[in-house]
């Protein structure tokens, strides 16, 4: 057990801070430069930390890794450390590395695989190294594993129990049979499965190069250390929040099997220096792939919390002063067999959305209003008769950040959970057999306000050769970002799809699977503008000006937004 102590030296703290970063940060940048899956070598979709060996806490992240994983990451660490010592998975050895993509132990959605290496320094087990990268397939009922109407997780793809894939430092052959036979394009794995565990092999390096240099008593201390000092600074930011209740809601779109809206309801109270995230009144289970593991909705809490206070270090003390409940009975909890392929990338923003909503009562200056809040899960499955090979196509897109108190937000940002842009559209053409026929600012997206919302994107993408299926989970199609302080909504996610010569948009919007598309067919996506802050009478006329000149907006646009007339 770590037990903090409060006289180590400061300059050697700070330095074990920094180590600890460090050695998360180069498992993500070796995890990215050796993958083979653009989704993870150019978009990111991954991350890497330094979990406790008994509790399964989280001790260090890396800075270039995806924020929502802080929470979800810990979570499946401590389930594995459980089920170990159930006896239901199977005990560590040195060079062992566990496999692991089931949802409901501390995951998101199948497609984020998450590996774990006990790490041992002069043969005692010291902590755990995991990382999570995003596979572009893990089979399931359509390409990309985004399937909008699945009405259980088995119709998502291959779903893994934590199973050692490296048994002391040898790839089990018959698992990975297993993994192979049951995913899509499956010769490409091999170039992520060891980049992934590579990633984990240079972090037990350069950690076993720290505690040589400092000791493993003396890091062990900075570790319990650094957590306190966490707690302690987390808990003076929350006083900046005046006591009280602050309530909002959120709503997803659909659940893109019903074509009826879910709520996020929540009351943030803070009381001394707590906070409690309480979701009681949300709704309950949903029959397609919008429900949330309790992981992900307990990470994108945190996520949404270190959005307003950066700052704080990366380990799990700076959540201790936060609780949550009322989460039980509702969607963001789902138990098995409850689909879940859009809660990380969709439904976290949604919970984060809400947590923004909700303290803009309390801190508005604190708070921007809210952002694109989709992740643009965008799949493309085909043949291709040029290379004669299969393919899977994962595409991300940013979009618009809300206003603040201080300036306008930013466009085509990240998602809210995480540092994923978009892939070069150079690379995604050379891989695939597509074409874009615009990338460009979806103008007049970011909502009115004295500091308007950021602009999402526009892009069409056209399919060269062969037949493809295309399915999308995304979300903000029916609601557009909300905006705070009097500031307007952002525009809403617009997906067309161009076939045959006619257009058609999907019944749910910005969600559906399975759309057959042949050779010069194309697919067009909007994504959504942040919603605005302030009273859009408050806005600078030169702002206004500027936007006209840059062709953001339209003169009528501009009058209509703005109505004082400066337009």
């Amino acid at each position: 057990m770590i037990t903090s102590r409060s006289d180590i030296d400061p300059l050697t703290l700070a330095v074990i801070e920094a180590g600890l970063r460090q050695v998360c940060n180069e498992m993500d940048i070796t995890f990215s430069r050796a993958a083979f899956s653009p989704v993870i070598a150019e978009a990111d979709d991954r991350a890497d930390g330094i979990y406790d060996r008994d509790t399964g806490r989280l001790i260090s992240q890396g800075e270039f890794g995806l924020p929502v994983f802080v929470g979800t990451m810990q979570h499946s660490t401590a389930d594995l450390v459980r089920l170990i010592k159930e006896g239901r998975a199977g005990k560590p050895n040195p060079g062992d590395i566990y496999i692991v993509n089931d949802p409901y132990l501390g995951g998101t959605h199948l497609m984020d695989v998450r590996f774990v290496l006990p790490f041992y320094y002069q043969g005692e087990h010291v902590c755990w190294l995991q990382n999570t990268g995003h596979w572009p397939d893990v089979g399931g009922a359509v390409p990309g594993g985004f399937s909008a109407k699945a009405t259980e997780v088995e119709q998502e793809g291959l779903r893994l129990p934590p199973v050692k894939l490296f048994k002391r430092g040898e790839l089990d052959a018959e698992i990975f049979a297993i993994i192979q036979s049951n995913i899509r394009v499956a010769d490409q794995r091999i170039g992520d499965i060891k980049a992934q565990a590579a990633a984990l092999k240079v972090g037990e390096r350069r950690l076993t190069e720290l505690i040589d240099r400092f000791s493993l008593t003396v890091v062990r201390q900075a570790i319990a250390e650094l957590e306190t000092r966490a707690a302690t600074l987390m808990r003076a930011h929350l006083q900046c929040i005046p006591d009280g209740t602050y309530a909002a809601e959120a709503f997803v779109d659909s659940d893109g099997v019903i074509n009826t809206p879910l709520k996020i309801a929540l009351a943030i109270t803070k009381s001394n220096d707590g906070l409690h995230f309480d979701f009681t009144g949300s709704s309950p289970p949903c029959r397609g792939p919008m429900n949330s593991v309790k992981a992900t909705t307990i990470s994108s809490v945190y996520l949404a919390v270190r959005h307003i206070f950066p700052d704080t270090p990366l380990n799990a003390g700076a959540f201790d002063p936060l609780t949550i409940t009322g989460i039980d009975g509702t969607f963001l909890d789902a138990k098995y067999p409850r689909p879940v392929s859009g809660c990380a990338a969709e439904v976290s923003q949604r919970i984060a959305e809400a947590v923004f909503l909700a303290l803009a009562h309390a801190i508005p200056d604190r708070v921007t209003a809210a952002p694109a809040g989709t992740s643009g899960n965008f799949c493309l499955g085909g043949f291709d008769p040029l290379t004669n090979t299969g393919y899977v196509m994962y595409q991300i897109t940013g979009g618009g950040y809300g206003g603040n108190a201080d300036h306008d937000g930013l466009t085509n940002g990240c998602s809210t959970i995480g540092i994923s842009k978009t892939a070069p559209v150079e690379v995604m053409e050379q891989k695939f057999p597509i074409l874009f026929r615009r990338f460009a600012i979806h103008e007049g997206s970011g909502g009115a306000g004295e500091h308007r919302g950021g602009f999402g994107v526009h892009y069409e993408v056209e399919l060269l050769r062969g037949e493809a299926r295309a399915s999308f989970v995304m979300d903000h199609g029916r609601f557009g970002p909300p905006g705070i302080a009097g500031g307007g909504d952002g525009k809403t996610n617009v997906v067309r799809i161009h076939r045959d010569g006619e257009t058609f948009t999907p019944e749910h919007l910005s969600k559906d699977q399975d759309i057959l598309i042949r050779a010069g067919d194309r697919v067009e996506v909007m994504t959504p503008g942040g919603g605005g802050f302030g009273n859009p009478s408050k806005r600078d006329p030169a702002s206004i000006a500027r936007d006209l000149k840059r062709g953001y907006y339209t003169a009528a646009d501009a009058t209509a937004l703005w109505p004082r007339g400066d337009a």
